[in-house]
């Protein structure tokens, strides 16, 4: 391929989708950018440039073959192989991040193919199997492990919470931990998204755009309102958004709106103060949820608290839930031992069982 597929800066500062420097795939990240929110614009690029590092060929030479040859480079080791992860014992790189590669390289050549660039898309959708019925079956390319995401028992909360040096870090920990929100949610709270004497929280910019009103506890409010009256800095003149809740306390940049790196150093510097093995901002989001279930919350309602657009992502829940899970066995195994033979429930005479 005749380009080095790396991320440029737009040429203008008006211009806010970056390029990778070909004219055909800097075609598709506007494509991307008119209809897709900015994160998944960044993946986009991101998923890009890793392909067409390992395929150097112009995309209308693309083949099945490089294909399969990119998802093979990526299942290997990377750094000496000594490193694995605990979660499925790999050492490439994880079946979801391949999976959402695929499906990224597998959009660009679906919007080529729209346009006559190329006669076919190269990435297959599946391995076709053998029919049945008259139906042909297919297995995917990737298999993704269905795991249960890491949640922080009571003891890991408390423990992270007394870690937290300022009332800003509790409050957007508390954000998170008892009210749900997902990082980008709390990054891009607003002002005039508080709602105090109502206990709840505007969400006015969402996962995929989509907005919501949701309660939040009184212990967030409460933290919260420290912060703003004895913390938070006057705001920089010229900052990208001046009614961001949370911004930054101090440095070059006080004044200005606190960045998802940032909120993840916090959370990072808290946890290892804490002394713990494992706390994220979305295992925060994780925690709050499942504690939410464990305490009886239907699940429809965890799915509007959650913003899920569709309950499925909602039943994972029911697993993290150990309690529920517990009840409904322990019901419905009394019930199935209530119905047995009484014969059932003695052992033979000991004799017999000398014999």
């Amino acid at each position: 391929m005749s380009f080095d597929p790396c991320v440029l800066p737009a040429r203008q500062p008006s211009e806010a989708v970056p390029e990778l420097g070909h004219p055909m795939l800097d075609r598709y990240l506007l494509f991307v950018a008119a209809r897709c929110r900015p994160n998944t614009v960044l993946a986009a690029v991101s998923d890009l440039r890793a392909f067409f590092a390992v395929v150097p060929k112009e995309p209308a030479e693309v083949g099945v073959a490089d294909v399969l040859a990119f998802i093979h480079q990526q299942r290997q080791p990377r750094g000496d192989g000594r490193v694995v992860r605990l979660a499925d014992g790999e050492a490439g790189l994880s079946s979801r991040t391949i999976k959402r590669r695929l499906s990224t390289v597998s959009g660009l050549f679906a919007w080529l193919e729209m346009l006559g660039e190329v006669p076919g898309n190269p990435v297959p959708r599946g391995l076709a199997t053998r029919r049945q019925q008259g139906r042909r079956n297919g297995v995917p390319l990737i298999r993704t492990p269905r795991t249960l995401p890491q949640v922080l028992d009571p003891a890991e909360v408390d423990a992270l919470l007394r870690a937290l040096r300022r009332w800003r870090d509790r409050a957007m920990v508390e954000a998170m931990l008892l009210g749900g929100l997902r990082r980008c949610e709390v990054l891009g709270l607003r002002l005039e998204d508080l709602r105090p004497g109502e206990g709840r929280v505007f969400i006015h910019e969402g996962k995929g755009g989509h907005q919501r009103l949701i309660p939040v506890s009184t212990r967030f409010f409460r933290s919260l309102g420290r912060y703003l009256e004895t913390e938070r800095p006057v705001v920089t003149p010229g900052a990208a958004d001046p009614s961001a809740v949370f911004l930054v306390l101090k440095g070059p940049r006080r004044g200005q709106p606190l960045t998802a790196d940032g909120l993840d150093q916090i959370v990072l510097g808290a946890r290892q103060r804490a002394g713990l093995a494992h706390a994220s901002c979305h295992e925060l989001r994780h925690t709050c949820l499942t504690r939410l279930r464990e305490a009886g919350m239907a699940l429809e309602a965890i799915q509007a608290q959650a913003g899920h657009r569709s309950i499925e992502s909602t039943r994972l829940y029911l697993h993290l839930a150990n309690d529920w899970l517990a009840k409904e066995y322990l019901q419905a195994s009394d019930l199935i031992d209530a119905a047995a033979s009484s014969a059932l429930l003695t052992l033979p005479a000991d004799s017999a069982v000398a014999r």
